[in-house]
């Protein structure tokens, strides 16, 4: 079994049984690519999977070097499904045990569904302070941008998200918490060009009027977003020099929500 195999297995054991659309949607990450993954139509390479670990909050080399012993120990499609956990299980290391602990017992209980609420996975806080991975994502505030396959990681921000929401940041959990960077001078005064922005990635629906990043006509946009009817955006430039234009509803795909901008200035 090739190195790629072996990553795609340790993924499918932290998976430990939710579908692919759950998985994605609880972790953030793209349904598409995770499928592709999955199915042997993309390889995971090494800085793939180390990406992978820092958004389902993994410890590093869970997937980038998985332990040769997952090769000789196949989970049985026939295990029962806390049999299975288990062993998903002890192959994540770092993980404590209580966490353990805590998510068996979650397996033992009687479901309503087939998916378990593995959030223990998260990474831990620090007193008041936590890492917001800062991603090397340019959304463009102007003509767009081409979004990258798997973006790579720049340097993390450590942030007290007690201070955030005395700002008046609304989040529910920090983890959902990303970094990106703007693009162009189209949001201008709002957002300059080169600004870093806080983004939340849990929120991939409309929600109400705000600045979205978003991708529409295959490219990744930072604007605001406002309802026009059931079936339009009209997707607004704070820049004056930019006129709104109308975009239809089913064409455009939501990544997150813009909450700040990194200079202080909230929107």
């Amino acid at each position: 079994m090739d190195i790629n195999q072996t990553r795609v297995k340790a993924l499918k054991a932290v998976m430990a049984g939710a579908s692919q659309k759950d998985f994605a949607n609880q972790h953030g990450l793209d349904a598409s690519y995770l499928s592709q993954i999955l199915n042997g139509h993309r390889n995971l390479g090494e800085k793939a999977a180390a990406n992978l670990e820092d958004k389902i909050g993994l410890p590093k080399g869970s997937l980038v070097s998985p332990s040769a012993s997952e090769e000789q120990d196949p989970i049985s499609p026939a295990a029962s499904a806390t049999e299975q956990l288990k062993l998903a299980l002890a192959k994540v290391k770092g993980l404590s045990d209580e966490a353990r602990n805590r998510l068996l017992a979650v397996a033992d209980e009687p479901q309503k569904s087939n998916v378990l609420a593995a959030d223990l996975l998260r990474p831990g806080q620090v007193g008041d302070e936590v890492w917001i991975a800062h991603y090397d994502v340019r959304a463009a505030m102007g003509g767009g941008q081409v979004p990258h396959d798997y973006p790579e990681m720049l340097q993390d921000v450590r942030v007290s998200p007690k201070h955030l929401r005395e700002m008046g940041v609304e989040f529910i959990e920090h983890f959902h918490l990303k970094m990106v960077t703007g693009w162009g001078q189209s949001m201008a005064p709002t957002i300059k060009h080169r600004d870093p922005l806080l983004v939340d990635i849990s929120i991939r629906e409309f929600v109400g009027d705000g600045i979205y990043l978003f991708s529409w006509d295959g490219h990744l946009y930072i604007k605001r977003l406002q309802r026009m009817g059931n079936d339009r955006f009209k997707m607004i430039s704070d820049n004056t020099n930019h006129p709104p234009e109308p975009i239809r509803v089913d064409e455009t795909y939501i990544q997150a929500r813009v909450l700040l901008v990194w200079n202080a200035h909230l929107v």
